[in-house]
């Protein structure tokens, strides 16, 4: 397991981060068709993905409205990890209330949440606080002074954002270097080899600014474990089949998941174990946010980090799953080729 540094920051996390999306959970919730992992289940899963070198955990406050927190925090209290040991990340922003302020990047609702959050972990700090949507009722200024205070108060180390576009989070971070504030260092967003829409904008945002990437929903909702095809609907009850997130280009899916199941026959591996093998040889990556239910299907993610594709093999995954060409990009391409060959040609 390789651990990178998180952004421009000094704290280095592991190449794979455990997801909590499937703890806690009921039958009759949206999280439910998630994940419904309990206590005893869910630790078992902790306990194995710290054995396995994974010192990342990822949470939200409204994942099973506020229960994935606390099964995360006792079971880190139940195992006897040393806080030293584990890089723990939640977020704020989504509905926790009926109240008109219960939601949002308001500072009240980031610093009532904060407290909430701590609570439910059993923690006096949260290592990655990270701001779960766009809020366009509140001022990014607000936000952000709102999440410094917390930095500066000892209650969080470090700030993150989830599902932003380019131009917010680069708003955001000149509001931060402007006034002197805590920055956004990572952000986590949905990333897959049947879904590379962030490579238009946020991908080059992220290399110029020196911002982490933590990519969730990498077998795109399970669309590329290997269950599915054009001809495989998938097992009922499995997590397609009962909420069918993110959107994918499903065509484009099933040409991706056909040149990546000779790649896996060929190292007797899954087709999922590929499908996170090149996102983790891909260069802006930081984390990539692995779930689970069972503990069979994390060891088989866990072992994705052992899968290394050739040049070749990434080029042909490479063309099958690119994006078709859109302005401004392709107007790139076209006017900067005669620049990057100078480029490359002083580097020689």
């Amino acid at each position: 397991m390789r651990h990178h540094p998180l952004g421009r920051t000094g704290l280095f996390v592991s190449e794979l981060c455990l997801g909590t999306m499937t703890f806690g959970g009921t039958d009759e919730t949206l999280w439910g068709k998630i994940g419904t992992l309990q206590q005893s289940e869910a630790e078992r899963l902790v306990g194995q993905a710290l054995d396995a070198g994974i010192n990342f955990i990822d949470t939200a406050n409204v994942y099973a409205n506020g229960v994935s927190e606390q099964i995360t925090g006792q079971a880190l209290k139940n195992l006897k990890i040393p806080r030293e040991n584990v890089v723990v990340a939640t977020k704020v922003f989504g509905d926790m209330g009926r109240g008109p302020n219960a939601r949002g990047n308001t500072r009240g609702h980031i610093l009532d949440s904060v407290k909430a959050s701590l609570a439910r972990l059993q923690l006096d700090h949260i290592d990655l606080y990270q701001i779960h949507g766009f809020d366009p009722a509140t001022p990014v200024e607000e936000t952000m002074r709102a999440l410094d205070q917390l930095v500066r108060h000892g209650h969080v180390r470090y700030v993150g954002v989830s599902n932003w576009a380019a131009w917010q989070i680069v708003k955001a971070l000149g509001i931060s270097e402007r006034l002197g504030l805590s920055r956004f260092e990572s952000l986590q967003a949905y990333y897959t080899v049947a879904g590379r829409d962030l490579e238009r904008e946020l991908i080059p945002m992220l290399r110029s600014e020196g911002v982490g990437l933590m990519v969730w929903s990498p077998l795109a909702g399970g669309l590329l474990s290997g269950k599915y095809g054009r001809d495989q609907p998938g097992e009922q009850g499995s997590r397609r089949t009962g909420f069918d997130f993110p959107p994918v280009h499903k065509e484009r899916a099933w040409n991706c998941i056909d040149v990546m199941r000779p790649m896996a026959e060929t190292r007797d591996v899954s087709v999922a174990q590929v499908a996170l093998a090149w996102l983790l040889h891909q260069p802006q990556v930081t984390s990539v946010i692995v779930g689970a239910k069972r503990p069979e299907q994390l060891a088989d993610n866990l072992a994705a980090t052992q899968v290394k594709l050739s040049e070749e093999e990434l080029a042909a995954i490479h063309e099958v799953s690119r994006l078709p060409a859109e302005y401004p990009g392709w107007m790139f391409e076209r006017q900067g080729d005669i620049r990057r060959k100078q480029l490359a040609e002083g580097r020689r």
